[in-house]
């Protein structure tokens, strides 16, 4: 039996199904990762996008430079791993998907039960106030006010709105880390996508996994550190969930 066959044969069999996704997923919808061989943070000035202290001394920059990541996107269509995940997740397989990623496109290929475990766009707020835009309208205006190089502010103070990303000085959000540390203890096979686990504390999500006697498969295009403890570990992910062939007719 080939490793591919292995992990069909897995994935149908599993009893508790979790994905973690990261940059890598979004790539083949055409979406820069960060750190990759062309990732963004190759380039300085892009590793202060998502810099707190950054944000409240220049929130221009944030909104000037974010658009093709975060508000412009609708010429961004999910790739076929992402309506994989959603296919799964369909069919009743996958009990939870954990994603580093903050473009929206689990959720644009049909996902339910996302866990966005560094916060999410779709969620503004003031850091003066406290007031927050959480609707899909909201989300819509504030893509179209960035589409017009202009800023979100509050509607209560005059503020600048900021996104409910986990930036750099943040913690990330408390529920989803702890629904993503549930999710991996149950998980007897956690798939690990397009991620580089180098960013804490949700690249230690596979590590719960093992601990708790579950097995991890990594799908990535680049080294992990663990490689060595994942059950199977494979290079392309295109070319692996293009041979899964999980496409329903959802």
């Amino acid at each position: 039996m080939s490793d591919l066959d292995r992990l069909r044969a897995a994935i149908n069999d599993a009893q508790h199904l979790v994905a973690l996704t990261g940059a890598g997923v979004s790539t083949l919808s055409g979406i820069r990762d960060f750190r990759g061989k062309n990732g963004l943070y190759q380039e300085a000035k892009w590793e202060r996008l998502f810099d707190l202290d950054y944000f409240d001394a220049t929130p221009e920059f944030y909104y000037e430079n974010s658009a093709g990541l975060v508000y412009d996107l609708d010429d961004k269509q999910p790739s076929l791993v992402h309506q994989s995940l959603a296919a799964l997740e369909r069919q009743g397989k996958l009990q939870a998907l954990i994603t580093q990623n903050i473009d929206l496109l689990h959720q644009k290929a049909g996902s339910k039960n996302v866990i966005e475990a560094h916060g999410s766009p779709s969620i503004h707020y003031c850091r003066r106030c406290g007031d927050a835009a959480k609707s899909e309208m909201a989300y819509a205006a504030i893509c179209a006010l960035v589409r017009d190089k202009k800023l979100p502010r509050c509607p209560r103070c005059g503020a600048v709105l900021k996104p409910a990303i986990t930036f750099f000085g943040e913690n990330l959000p408390e529920n989803a880390l702890r629904a993503a540390q549930t999710h991996a203890e149950r998980a007897d096979l956690l798939l690990v996508l397009g991620t580089s686990l180098t960013v804490y504390p949700l690249a230690a999500v596979p590590q719960i996994t093992l601990r708790r006697g579950g097995k991890i498969v990594i799908v990535n295009d680049a080294a992990t550190p663990l490689d060595a403890a994942a059950w199977l570990k494979f290079d392309d992910l295109a070319a692996v969930f293009s041979q899964l062939n999980l496409l329903d007719n959802g």
